[in-house]
């Protein structure tokens, strides 16, 4: 099966499904002679790890990361990282009703397309713990730019309709919807929790803002900056739209607003508003990057559903097991990795733009 490296110099290959045996990521081309602490992957696995709240999903696990090559001494050695963490919450038996049936709004129909076999435990491959992996990886990638000095954080920024007003980046780890809005994040909760009572679920928006980028990333014509963080979001399984900057809204603007003007401050170009989020024909320019993604409502819902099973009979379906009624918490820190991922790419890449990186 193609399509499970993602990245040019900065390679990430993930492995694993979510009643199998372990998960795990495969890291090739880090650089050697970074310094690797396990608890700083260990924490953000923690904070997409299941069962950490009251509206997520009941399976519990360790989610324990163990590092099996590429690290010496605390230090990476240039060669490829491995890190695997073992499924031990899984419950199998939960999916045998549904071995034969497509539930709606999850990829069973369409691997089954594809490949004539799907495994139906979870989603199998398509499941959304496979981003377990990508969180282990982006750990590694967070450490890299942070030598850089570049940081990148994500929030809830809205769901289901209820939107976040104010921005402190120090209230978003305080609630479980991780939100920057603690009088939106009350809301919020109440409302997953009330849809969640009545076998439904709910969708959102995730806001990714990359602190402190670096001027000059990005590369032309087909591997725009932009283009490459969309590609890396939408790859997240229930990601249905990536904006950046003003996104959508630029359709409302007029080009003398849209623009973003230049203005000198002490010897340092500076832009007077970001409508283009950082990124202008493909390659930063040095503002915070920002970027929303819409997250669709969780597929798997204990209300019924019509449905069709592999020979096309009708069936009414309540899909039982542990589900998340909202999975925007959990993916703010997959959005965090795969941003990270991205950015630590495209760092790489630009060394080999000029004579003088090289």
């Amino acid at each position: 099966m193609s399509g499970n490296t993602f990245g040019k110099l900065f390679k990430v290959t993930t492995f694993g499904e979510s009643h199998g045996i372990a998960v795990g990521v495969v890291i090739d081309g880090c650089p050697a002679g970074l310094d690797i602490d396990i608890s700083d992957i260990q924490k953000e696995l923690d904070r997409r790890k299941p069962g950490q709240s009251s509206i997520t999903t009941a399976r519990k696990e360790d989610d324990e990361a163990k590092i099996l090559s590429g690290v010496f001494d605390g230090k990476t050695t240039g060669t490829p990282i491995t890190i695997i963490t073992y499924n031990k919450g899984h419950k199998s038996k939960d999916y045998d009703k549904l071995k034969d049936i497509f539930r709606p709004g999850t990829a069973d129909f369409t691997y089954y397309s594809k490949y004539n076999i799907r495994d139906h435990r979870g989603g199998g491959r398509a499941s959304g713990r496979e981003t377990l992996a990508r969180v282990a990886a982006g750990a590694v990638a967070k450490m890299i730019l942070a030598h850089k000095g570049i940081s990148v954080i994500a929030h809830t920024k809205e769901i289901y309709g209820i939107r976040a007003d104010t921005f402190d980046e120090s209230e978003i780890e305080k609630n479980p919807v991780r939100c920057a809005d603690s009088k939106a994040a009350v809301l919020m909760e109440k409302k997953i929790a009330d849809i969640s009572k009545s076998g439904d679920s709910l969708g959102g928006i995730i806001e990714i803002i990359v602190h402190n980028p670096i001027r000059g990333l990005g590369e032309p014509v087909f591997d725009k900056l932009d283009a490459e963080l969309a590609k890396g979001l939408m790859s997240i399984g229930a990601v249905k739209g990536v904006e950046i900057g003003s996104g959508f809204d630029v359709s409302k603007l007029l080009g003398s607003s849209d623009n973003d003007t230049l203005y000198k401050d002490n010897g340092n170009l500076h832009h007077r508003t970001n409508h283009a989020g950082g990124i202008v024909g493909g390659i930063s320019n040095g503002e915070d990057m920002v970027m929303r993604i819409a997250v669709k409502p969780t597929p798997s819902i204990s209300k019924e559903q019509s449905t069709l099973d592999i020979s096309l009979n009708e069936k009414k379906i309540k899909i039982e097991g542990r589900h998340d009624p909202c999975i925007c918490p959990r993916i703010v820190p997959v959005a965090e990795a795969m941003t990270a991922l991205v950015l630590v790419d495209q760092v790489l890449r630009s060394k080999i733009a000029r004579v003088d990186e090289l």
